[in-house]
């Protein structure tokens, strides 16, 4: 194990650190929903990730780096970036809004499900914007709270023992806040029409955002 904390004094998330495990399981419980996401990230990453150098920023245990064929992983949870060194994720330890990284370091930066749990997501999204390269990419997959199953997943989140602090955004504020921040060609797909205990089959994207409640927009800076 060789977790580097960047220089930045680490409080993981309790509930992450304590049920990383279990956290890692619901990919495998709910396996078609995230084949389905997977997929529609696949829509906009570059087919080679292994000749560029790609970021995924709150990595978790490595699930969507690894299937995607990423190097670099961040996340503040120890427990998850464990599981995610395993998958041969470079893990460092650190936030979002302080990216223990050079500017203009990266190609690719990737955010999956955990823009919501960011405690200043702009800011976050400013420091993406930071360590990617000129002409960089940005991948972002959200749940949509704008979608048409937006509010169910709104009712539950406080029900759930990793999703109770989160705020969830539609993919029109985040594309507003990639705007505001200097990117351009955005580009969003969707996948989920359903709640993932009814997914049976692997789910196609589609173009746009307001069906699907998983949302994946793409800009470059």
């Amino acid at each position: 194990m060789n977790l580097s904390s960047g220089g930045i004094l680490i409080k993981p998330w309790k509930a992450f650190e304590m049920h990383a495990e279990e956290y890692d399981a619901w990919y495998e419980k709910y396996k078609p929903a995230y084949e389905s996401e997977l997929l529609a990230l696949k829509t906009f990453t570059p087919e080679n990730p292994e000749n560029l150098k790609a970021l995924e920023v709150g990595a978790g245990t490595g699930r969507f780096a690894a299937s995607l064929g990423l190097s670099y992983g961040l996340e503040p949870a120890r427990a998850m970036a464990e599981i995610a060194e395993k998958r041969g994720i470079q893990m460092v330890l650190g936030v979002a809004e302080t990216l223990p990284f050079k500017r203009q370091s990266f190609d690719l930066v990737l955010i999956v499900a955990s823009l919501s749990l960011f405690k200043d997501p702009v800011q976050a999204l400013r420091e993406a914007a930071g360590v990617l390269k000129p002409g960089g990419q940005i991948v972002i997959g959200i749940l949509d709270r704008d979608s048409l199953h937006g509010d169910f997943y709104e009712s539950r989140k406080k029900e759930g023992r990793f999703s109770s602090e989160a705020k969830f955004f539609s993919a029109a504020e985040v594309s507003g806040w990639l705007t505001g921040l200097g990117f351009k060609e955005i580009k969003i797909c969707q996948t989920l029409y359903m709640q993932p205990e009814k997914i049976e089959h692997i789910e196609l994207p589609q173009k746009g955002s307001g069906t699907g409640s998983f949302a994946v927009i793409s800009a470059r800076i």
